[in-house]
């Protein structure tokens, strides 16, 4: 991939997630790329290019590190409440 390409792609995942306050999970979905490019590209590539915006994408980061237990158990509540009991 050309610098540039790569460069422009880290910046476009930042703003998206910055602006809709998105899982890298969500970014990876409507970009239509793996989850751990998308990660790599925010964490790895992104300081370099735009500190900036690297620090707005590391404060959602943070905050959906400390609320993936509470999405977890939702998502688990969501599965369970359609099966029925024996």
């Amino acid at each position: 991939m050309k610098f540039e390409e790569r460069r422009r792609r880290c910046i476009e995942f930042g703003l998206y997630m910055v602006q809709e306050q998105c899982t890298v999970r969500r970014v990876a979905e409507v970009k239509g790329i793996s989850k751990s490019t998308v990660h790599k590209d925010l964490t790895v590539f992104l300081p370099i290019w735009d500190s900036g915006l690297y620090k707005s994408v590391r404060r959602v980061l943070d905050r959906n590190k400390a609320e993936r237990h509470i999405r977890g158990g939702r998502a688990t509540r969501k599965k369970l409440k359609g099966k029925k009991k024996k």
